[in-house]
């Protein structure tokens, strides 16, 4: 029984210094977030972001965002946000495992993605192109937490949830051992599940990967993850940061080398990138030069920020289909039917 003054949020603090590892980030300690608000009974604060980012227009988005096949047709294949789900998957169990913070893991996870561009990394080309060399999917992850979402309050998530966002990848390290958690489970759900869908696809077989890094890492979806996820953990057990042990290290690398090789730079799935690419600079295009017709908080935004930014932001926040459908009704004509006429 709670004590009269005691809440659900004391007993989950009471619970994680009793129970996780002296590494662990502790939930009572974060930083906090910008705007500051009343503590809820029921949460902690990184159980809150998770909810937050579940409950965001930009999560349920992922739904239709390339994660590598363009808008498939195939109901199997992998979007952006079934990509999510199972990096949120693999960082709670290495979290677990470790004895480090899963809510802090979860929500970093459930949010790594929310800036990605449609159709995957072309889309993120096209803006470094139209926009700035500097753009990347994980600043603009941060800046939808922060600038886009809730008609342009943003999230108002903790620092610490922020940093595991837009450290998960590129040259930072996150501040947190949760964060950099991250940077692992990203990398071991894209590699494992872009050889499935690629096996499903026949770009791909499972005879065609390498027979040492079979060898090494297993010869099945669920068998890479798991050997993946343990040298993760047993790498990472009596060290100060998260790392792989170094043979499955090695193999994993070179297995990830393989797919940009033979799935990511040249194959049946990128044939249509170049024509993504083309539709999403016309579109930049056509907005830069009206920006009054962009809608919501794109549009709100050009009074305090340069046209190429909002712009930015509004062809970030597509998916491929809402992207497709736009770039028809700008761009192609609608056949004429004369009255009477069928």
């Amino acid at each position: 029984m709670l004590g009269s003054s005691k809440t659900l949020r004391d007993v989950f603090y009471e619970r994680e210094e009793a129970t996780l590892s002296p590494r662990a980030f502790l939930t009572k300690n974060t930083r906090g977030r910008e705007i500051p608000c009343t503590p809820c009974s029921n949460r902690t604060e990184f159980q809150r972001d998770r909810d937050r980012i579940i409950h965001s227009k930009s999560f349920r988005r992922l739904t239709n965002k390339t994660q590598v096949f363009l808008c498939p047709a195939g109901e199997h294949y992998r979007t952006r946000l079934t990509h999510t789900l199972e990096v949120a998957q693999i960082a709670r169990i290495i979290a677990r495992a470790l004895l480090l913070n899963e809510d802090l893991c979860e929500a970093g996870a459930l949010g790594h993605d929310l800036g990605h561009t449609p159709f995957g990394h072309a889309g993120e080309r096209m803006m470094q192109q139209c926009y700035s060399a500097d753009f990347t999917h994980y600043k603009q992850s941060l800046r939808v937490v922060e600038k886009l979402e809730n008609n342009g309050r943003g999230l108002n998530l903790t620092w610490e949830v922020k940093d595991a966002i837009v450290n998960h990848t590129g040259d930072n390290t996150a501040a947190t051992l949760e964060g950099a958690i991250m940077r692992f489970a990203d990398r071991i759900a894209y590699i494992n599940h872009d050889i499935d869908d690629a096996c499903r696809a026949g770009i791909l077989t499972l005879d065609d990967i390498p027979r040492h890094l079979s060898d090494v890492l297993g010869n099945s979806h669920g068998i890479r993850i798991n050997t993946m996820v343990t040298a993760v953990i047993e790498g990472s057990r009596d060290s100060d940061r998260i790392k792989m042990t170094e043979t499955v290290a090695e193999a994993t690398d070179e297995l990830r080398a393989f797919l940009f090789k033979n799935v990511y730079l040249d194959s049946a799935a990128k044939k249509e990138e170049e024509k993504a690419m083309v539709l999403l600079g016309d579109l930049f295009r056509y907005f830069e030069k009206n920006p009054e017709k962009m809608p919501g908080i794109y549009k709100a935004n050009l009074e305090n920020e340069p046209v190429g930014r909002c712009v930015c932001d509004f062809i970030s926040s597509m998916t491929d289909r809402y992207a497709i459908n736009l770039y028809k009704e700008i761009f192609i004509p609608s056949v004429w039917h004369p009255p009477g006429e069928v």
